[in-house]
This record gives C-alpha cells, structure tokens and sequence, in this order.
C-alpha cells in the first residue's frame, strides 16, 4: 500500500463512517479495486477510524464533559446514579463490554475468516434489510431518558456484531434501537455515544500493536502487519 492508496482508503472510511453502512466493509471491498488488489487489514481499519471518530469528540465535546463529570461525581456519592448524566456513563461503559469481551475472544477469526468478501456482502445486504425493517417497524416513541440497563446491554451486543466487516456499528445499534422502540434521534445518539470507548480502544490498540512490533514508516507497515491468511474492531 501506497500513500495514495492509503489517502483514498482514508477517504472512503471518512465518507462512510457517519453512514449505517459499514466502514469497514467498504474499505475491504474497494481495497480489492486498488492494483495490488488486496485487503488493507484490520489494523489498518481500526487505525484510520480514530479520525472519524475524533470528529464524534469534537461533537459531543460539551455533552462528554458533562458526562464524565456526572458519571465521576456519582462513584463518590455527590451526585445519585439516577442523575441522567451518571446514568448515561454507567450506560456507555455497560454498553461497551460486549465488544470489547467479543472482540478479545474472537480476534484471531476477526482478522482472517471474517473478513471474506462473500461474508461482508452478505452481511451488508441482510443488515441494510434489517435497519428498513426497524425503521418501519418501531415504534419510535422513547427517548435516551427511558433508557434502562437491560437496553443498553442489548445495544452492546447489537454493536459487537460490527467486529464482523459489513456489520454497520451505527446500523446495528441503530436498528436494536428502533426494535426497542427509541426514536430514530434517540438511537442514533446513543450508538455514537456508544462508539467512542469502542473504537479508541480498538484502533489505539492496533496503533500499539503495529508501533511496538515493526515501527511505523508508512502505509506500507500496515500491510506488513497482514493477518493470516490475508486479513475491526
């Protein structure tokens, strides 16, 4: 990989991550367009998220903050759990174990067998399916305050689906959100919410991986660093 290749990769994640759609399916699938025809690699995808994902920061910067210092204040008792603010960072972080648990357990298959382009294929059609579905189906009637524990831990489990590459993150939390009857607005801010533990845990931990194991001196480590047989967070 090459440092147009790796631009115009960076490219296609930057387009594609705020869309239901799976960035990092997108990224495997073109990769396959490029001349040495090949897939960039999990690492590469994780890496290149934490840019997309520093925009979601700068987003929520206030409502992070807020957050934080809610959710720090109810560990010393200053502030009650029940405060909405404490409760949505119990909420992130319960959320977010699923896929970091998942994604420990299963990374060997995550960085070879499910990466095959029948799988990520298939997995874009069927959960582009299943996000029409829930959008015509759900009720769409609660909001982020009637979210309980039991919905978060749900919401986790339909973002661990995204450690498959054509598994939208956002798509797949989305569409459990619109199931359990949240608004589309609701959905939506909970599973960016959601994401960022998820994807800085993921990409900064390829990043190291890649750093300590062969040094960075281009795109071109990335690919060095391929997964057998070929090879998200």
């Amino acid at each position: 990989m090459n440092w147009f290749e790796a631009a115009l990769l960076g490219l296609v994640q930057g387009l594609t991550e705020f869309l239901p759609i799976s960035s990092s399916a997108h990224l495997r699938i073109v990769g396959q367009f490029l001349p040495n025809a090949s897939d960039p690699g999990a690492a590469f995808t994780a890496i290149t998220q934490l840019g997309t994902e520093t925009a979601v920061v700068i987003y929520f910067w206030r409502d992070i903050v807020r957050i934080v210092k809610a959710w720090a204040g109810s560990l010393t008792g200053k502030i009650s759990r029940q405060d909405p603010d404490a409760r949505m960072g119990w909420l992130v972080i319960l959320g977010s174990l699923p896929i970091i648990v998942l994604g420990l357990l299963f990374q060997d298959q995550i960085e070879s067998v499910l990466r095959s382009l029948w799988l990520v294929a298939t997995m874009l059609i069927v959960f582009g399916l299943f996000l029409a579905v829930a959008d015509a189906i759900g009720k769409q009637d609660r909001d982020l305050t009637q979210l309980s524990y039991k919905h978060g831990i749900l919401y986790g489990l339909a973002q661990a689906l995204a450690l498959i590459p054509g598994v939208s993150r956002s798509g797949g939390t989305i569409t459990a959100g619109l199931l359990m009857g949240y608004t589309r607005e609701a959905a939506a801010r909970y599973s960016f919410l959601l994401a960022i533990p998820a994807v800085f845990g993921s990409g900064l931990y390829q990043l190291y991986k890649v750093v300590s194991k062969e040094g960075i001196t281009g795109p071109t480590a990335f690919r060095r660093r391929r997964w057998p047989p070929s090879s998200h967070w």
